[in-house]
């Protein structure tokens, strides 16, 4: 039996975008795809094309009446907006559009039609935190005028308005923040550590690593990310802010000799500035994921690295 739900999934041919749509698919439902292709590709969704419980549609969700045509759906996944630095930086004044406009626009829809709708946030709401690991209680450390603010303070400004949509209009929401993740999907060029180091160890080019490669990220498999997400969509007593990731942590340097070792590259590891505002550490504290949503992710990141080589060898 399918899913009795329709979905509509925004930035749905984007990494996690068009899993997610695969995921939903695969369950029976009927999905809506909404992407603009500032970031997304349609080679992430070009083998749902032709289901006939899957339609694409190319949109901008800051437009005005985007969602004019639509009198019905019933759960929306919010994922639009570019997520890696080199691309919401590349538009900034668009990136905080997409987070602000976009918001509205997608919880006026929820609120016309009564869907329920959850947005992905980010844990770049909490800058370069001050807390370690990182718990949905702690405020952040953000630079609201720094280059990189278009998409941190855009993403917490998200985050007001679903909750004031849900106090005001009793609109029926779900926020999670999203830690690092990577897998299968992922843009050769998307300019973020993963697929960066994988790119230029399978090439043989020297590996960069910005600063002294001390900073720690955790890295979460996109396909336990997704999970995630449809556990929270599902969740009837419970909106969120809930943190999602993997809080395995890992050093920058760890990160880049666990590639070229799974590789086998000759590359050799070399040493840039620190970008402005880049978080010398992230960890998520998902104790709140595990008691509400009974979610943890299962792929440790020799693993997901290895599948993820794999995919990357082929594009």
């Amino acid at each position: 039996m399918g899913d009795e739900f329709s979905y509509m999934v925004t930035g749905g041919a984007g990494f996690i975008g068009s899993s997610l749509c695969r995921h939903l698919i695969e369950k029976g439902a009927c999905v809506t795809c909404i992407d603009n292709l500032v970031s997304g590709r349609t080679e992430n969704i070009s083998d749902l094309l032709e289901n006939d419980r899957f339609r694409f549609l190319e949109r901008d969700i800051t437009d005005a009446g985007v969602f004019d045509d639509f009198d019905h759906v019933d759960r929306i996944f919010n994922l639009a907006c570019p997520a890696s630095p080199p691309f919401y930086q590349a538009d900034p004044i668009g990136t905080l559009k997409t987070c602000v406009l976009g918001a509205i626009n997608v919880l006026e829809l929820a609120r016309r039609t009564g869907a329920r709708v959850l947005h992905t946030s980010t844990s770049e709401v909490y800058g370069d935190p001050l807390e370690h690991p990182q718990r949905e209680t702690y405020r952040g450390n953000v630079n609201p005028i720094g280059i990189r603010a278009c998409y941190d303070e855009g993403k917490r400004a998200a985050e007001t308005l679903f909750f004031d949509y849900h106090r005001v209009h009793d609109v029926d929401i779900r926020v999670v923040r999203i830690f690092n993740t990577y897998g299968p999907g992922m843009r050769p060029d998307d300019g973020r550590v993963v697929s960066n180091f994988i790119m230029q160890a399978l090439t043989d080019e020297d590996i960069t690593i910005y600063g002294d490669g001390s900073q720690t990220r955790s890295f979460c498999f996109v396909d336990d990310m997704v999970e995630a997400l449809l556990a929270m969509m599902d969740c009837d007593c419970f909106n969120g802010p809930v943190n999602l990731g993997n809080p395995g942590e890992f050093t920058m340097l760890e990160l880049a000799q666990k590639v070229i070792n799974l590789i086998g590259s000759s590359s050799r590891i070399i040493y840039l500035d620190l970008p402005e505002d880049d978080p010398t550490q992230r960890k998520p504290d998902i104790a709140l994921a595990r008691e509400r949503l009974g979610w943890e992710p299962k792929t440790i990141l020799d693993e997901g690295l290895a599948r993820t080589i794999d995919y990357f060898r082929t594009v």
